[in-house]
């Protein structure tokens, strides 16, 4: 039995309707076209690339307003400091970075906005030059310091004030000024320094 399907004049935005298709037909609009060569390829990927430039530039051209407060600038001082360098100094503790560490460890000063760090050395000195980038976004990030600049400096040892200790006498000396208890034992064991 053949049944006659109505012809339905096919416009742009319809698909066109088959005699042999017993199945309804319904209005379908294409949301996008598939290119049949290389040129329309091209060409499609050049309009949506000029699209995404335009965007672009409207973004530059107005870009979106925020209520924002008027940022203060905030200079470092020691009580800033005092406060997060226990966070600054897990962060490195949780990096493992014993020898910067070691640096942070020591008194650190702020002087007018200058954070000073103090090294011994040549070796803690060319530890600290490099770890300045990293400390300047920790101290920003933990104080909200805006204003403050790294300095390092070398310090000197402290000298010996005992001196080198050369003979047995002056070794049992120093001693016996950290721990008194070796007099009580010399004179109890009856043992002579000098031998």
């Amino acid at each position: 039995m053949e049944t006659d399907i109505p012809s339905v004049n096919p416009s742009k935005d319809s698909a066109p309707i088959s005699n042999s298709s017993p199945v309804a037909s319904s209005t379908l609009r294409s949301t996008f076209t598939i290119p049949s060569s290389f040129g329309q390829t091209k060409k499609v990927g050049e309009t949506k690339l000029e699209e995404l430039n335009l965007a672009e530039e409207e973004l530059k051209k107005d870009p979106i307003e925020t209520a924002s407060e008027p940022v203060t600038a905030i200079v470092l001082t020691q009580e800033l400091l005092d406060q997060s360098i226990f966070s600054i100094q897990e962060v490195y503790r949780a990096a493992q970075k014993n020898l910067e560490l070691a640096i942070l460890d020591q008194k650190i000063e702020v002087q007018e906005g200058e954070l000073i760090l103090k090294v011994n050395g040549s070796i803690q000195e060319d530890i600290a030059l490099k770890m300045k980038p990293e400390l300047v976004s920790l101290v920003r990030k933990f104080t909200s310091a805006s204003i403050f600049t790294i300095t390092v400096i070398q310090q000197e040892e402290a000298p010996n004030e005992n001196g080198k200790l050369y003979t047995s006498t002056d070794k049992l000396k120093f001693l016996v000024e950290k721990h008194p208890a070796l007099m009580e034992l010399q004179r109890k064991f009856d043992l002579d320094v000098d031998f």
